[in-house]
């Protein structure tokens, strides 16, 4: 199981913070598919990704047991 972090804007879409995906690898390209199709979580490609509080990108690979963060682009002002 994979558990996925979701902020701001993120959050509103799931309905909720976090998302558990039942898995035991895939890439961070793969998993974003899944939170769109599955979750109906929107515009994916500008966010930023940490998998265990590490900046990943999107060929990087996820495991079983690790906590993948969706950070959205934040202005402000």
């Amino acid at each position: 199981m994979i558990k996925v972090l979701l902020f701001a804007h993120l959050t509103e879409e799931a309905g909720k913070d976090s998302i558990e995906v039942e898995t035991d690898e895939i890439s961070v390209n793969d998993l974003k598919k899944i939170l769109q199709e599955k979750h109906n979580i929107k515009q994916l490609d500008h966010v930023m990704t940490a998998i265990n509080e590490e900046y990943a990108t999107n060929d990087d690979k996820v495991k079983s047991g690790d906590i993948v963060a969706l950070i959205p682009p934040v202005s402000g002002g």
